[in-house]
């Protein structure tokens, strides 16, 4: 059985099978971990969602904030955009089976010595505490998801309080999970800035170049920055590759030192445009 862990689809399933011909992968066989945001910006998100969800227990799937988002229009009549490419699976004949799946899919996933997570976690978390969070939120989707959706929006509280409660401690965690990319040593989050990280003296940084994080000892694999790339290093797997900017749609071996596979994608979307 072969681990491999694959950047941000984002619709583009083409690139998706054609990485995964390239893998040679077997869905009897081998496992694949996505880092969410399966949906949305590329042409085929109806059939990026058919084929991970017939893979079963084969497909680790974390949601990335495309993938909420497509929940939000579904359950809480959240304002589509301009950018958006979700029509075809709202309008599908097995459009509630498909939410249904999407819907009981995690923040986080933990094994052995690796966290899936779409984007990143602040400093204070652990990741026992990260995986915490994550099923708080995954209990608010599957028992009351209309409401969570119509709280979800927004970017305060923008710093980690163990005594956020409610709604604010939702929000943050998903914030953090589907949005994070630069944050301060005591947990405060920019989610605005998109590009590459500032220069220094800034106190922010990157969410895992702060040495003293919590989460250190794992192995965390994520995408969620396209402007990054691709990062390799002992702690962290950064695999968003901006495959639906014309970038890659890129893999990795997980439990080997191979290097990463990846497959060249269209440019479906203009960087900026939304």
């Amino acid at each position: 059985m072969t681990r491999y862990a694959v950047g941000d689809v984002q619709g583009c399933d083409r690139e998706l099978r054609a990485l995964l011909a390239r893998l040679r992968f077997s869905a009897d066989r081998d496992r694949l971990w996505l880092v969410g945001d399966l949906v949305n910006r590329g042409p085929g998100s109806l059939a990026t969602l058919r084929l991970v969800r017939a893979l079963g227990d084969n497909a680790v799937a974390v949601l990335g904030n495309h993938d909420l988002h497509l929940l939000a229009l579904a359950f809480a009549a959240q304002r589509r955009r301009k950018s958006d490419t979700l029509d075809e699976v709202l309008a599908a004949p097995d459009r509630d089976a498909l939410l249904e799946w999407l819907l009981t899919r995690p923040l986080a996933h933990a094994e052995g010595g690796d966290l899936l997570v779409h984007a990143g976690v602040v400093p204070q978390w652990s990741v026992a505490l990260t995986l915490q969070l994550a099923a708080e939120v995954a209990r608010a989707l599957r028992h009351e998801p209309r409401t969570l959706f119509e709280h979800m929006y927004g970017n305060e509280p923008d710093r980690w309080d163990e005594r956020l409660r409610g709604w604010e401690r939702l929000r943050f965690a998903i914030n953090v999970l589907t949005r994070l990319r630069l944050c301060t040593a005591d947990g405060r989050v920019d989610i605005a800035l998109k590009g590459p990280p500032p220069p220094a003296p800034s106190p922010l940084l990157p969410w895992f170049e702060h040495p003293q994080r919590a989460s250190r000892d794992a192995r965390i694999i994520f995408g969620h920055w396209s402007a990054l790339g691709l990062v390799q290093r002992p702690d962290v797997v950064g695999l968003d590759t901006g495959c639906v900017w014309g970038g890659a749609l890129t893999a990795l071996d997980l439990d080997t030192a191979a290097a990463p596979v990846s497959v060249p994608c269209s440019a479906y979307q203009r960087i900026g445009h939304d």
